[in-house]
């Protein structure tokens, strides 16, 4: 068995938790630095006692004696409406992003974190990862300023970096995001409970859905590559909201309809979808998980967590 440990900041979170169960079962040590933002305990509640669970924000990381053979950085503000309600958490991001930065670079350990597909708001379809930024919110600026961070201790201190701009990540465990989670279980949620979901605009707005066990495949194979540099995570495919209701709707046999609204938000990404030729090329990642298939795993699982 080998010996390696990881460091996973906000693995106790939706995506994070997941990954930290795939290292626990491929023999590694893991210690798990979380907030509980929208992270919860109970995401980790059957491997509690095999990680060592630091309650706090990413920067603790630099409290650590132990060292790590890698870090997964996923503990950062994850949604836009949160940075609308607090600007200032965009200094709390920095603030962590170097933390962990310093500690990668005294241990002398390589970083995958997460970044976000929101960045290329603005550019044509689909998003390359060579396209310009533009300043768009407050969510992005923070994400773009750990990506440029991690260019720069990758220029200056040799550590090996990987960003990974992930696209709408759904599955299981979304419960404690509550309204930050994704739309595809935000519909799950409001069908099983008889409730009346709100569309924005007419529902013809489209995101790149990817399965988060395909993210976590993403995030492995970063770590275990000898790459750097920034990688979309997304499958290349962009649904409606409108069809995504419908494969819920049908797969659960319900007849509530969703109450279309117009959109509130000034910054709103009316489609995505990414190209997917550096990750598959480079990392030799594909996601594998059809949406529909995705979408039958999260009903069956909510089925069981809200009955």
């Amino acid at each position: 068995m080998d010996e390696k440990t990881f460091i996973v900041t906000g693995g106790a979170g939706f995506i994070g938790s997941r990954l930290v169960k795939r290292l626990i079962a491929d023999g590694y040590e893991v210690v798990v630095i979380d907030n509980l933002h929208t992270g919860s305990m109970s995401n980790l509640e059957d491997v509690l006692d095999e990680v060592e669970l630091i309650k706090g924000r990413s920067k603790k990381i630099s409290e650590l004696k132990v060292k790590a053979d890698g870090v997964f950085h996923m503990g950062i503000y994850s949604s836009s409406p949160m940075y609308r309600e607090n600007p200032g958490l965009v200094s709390e991001v920095i603030e962590d992003g170097i933390a962990v930065l310093e500690y990668c670079k005294e241990v002398g350990c390589p970083l995958v974190y997460a970044s976000t597909s929101s960045l290329y708001n603005g550019n044509p379809l689909p998003y390359r990862e060579d396209m310009p930024i533009f300043v768009t919110d407050y969510y992005t600026e923070a994400r773009y300023y750990l990506e440029r961070l991690a260019e720069l201790y990758g220029n200056m201190h040799g550590v090996r970096t990987i960003g990974l701009r992930l696209f709408s990540v759904y599955g299981e465990n979304e419960l404690p995001k509550g309204k930050y989670a994704n739309m595809v279980s935000q519909f799950t949620w409001c069908l099983l409970k008889g409730e009346v979901p709100i569309i924005y605009g007419d529902g013809s707005q489209t995101r790149d859905f990817i399965y988060v066990e395909d993210v976590v495949d993403a995030f492995l194979l970063s770590m275990n590559s000898e790459k750097k540099g920034i990688f979309n995570v997304g499958t290349g495919i962009e649904t409606s909201f409108n069809d995504v209701f419908r494969m819920i709707k049908e797969i659960l046999g319900s007849d509530i309809e969703p109450k279309y609204v117009p959109c509130p938000i000034k910054n709103y990404v009316y489609r995505t979808r990414a190209d997917t030729h550096k990750a598959e090329t480079l990392l030799g990642f594909k996601a594998k998980t059809s949406l529909s298939d995705g979408i039958k795993r999260i009903v069956e699982h909510y089925k069981e967590k809200l009955a």
